[in-house]
């Protein structure tokens, strides 16, 4: 996908993964609790793969992560 987010989809997606790593987290503990495969989980957070992500998992992330959206798309 070429987006003219490309990068903002990256930089959600690394926060997606700090966030998860410091509450000791997998991402297949990740996806599980919020519904979805660990594959999508993966290329959510894969800096090299833009996948683009409904606001739906976003909010279902943070209520798993116990985190405000604003985490997960602070981009500076």
């Amino acid at each position: 996908m070429d987006s003219k987010h490309s990068e903002k989809y990256i930089r959600i997606g690394l926060n997606i993964s700090l966030q998860r790593k410091l509450k000791k987290m997998t991402q297949f503990e990740l996806a599980e609790k919020i519904g979805i495969s660990r594959t999508h989980m993966s290329n959510i957070e894969a800096p090299n793969m833009i996948t683009p992500v409904s606001l739906e998992v976003i909010f279902d992330i943070c209520d798993v992560l116990d985190i405000s959206p604003e985490i997960l798309f602070k981009i500076s």
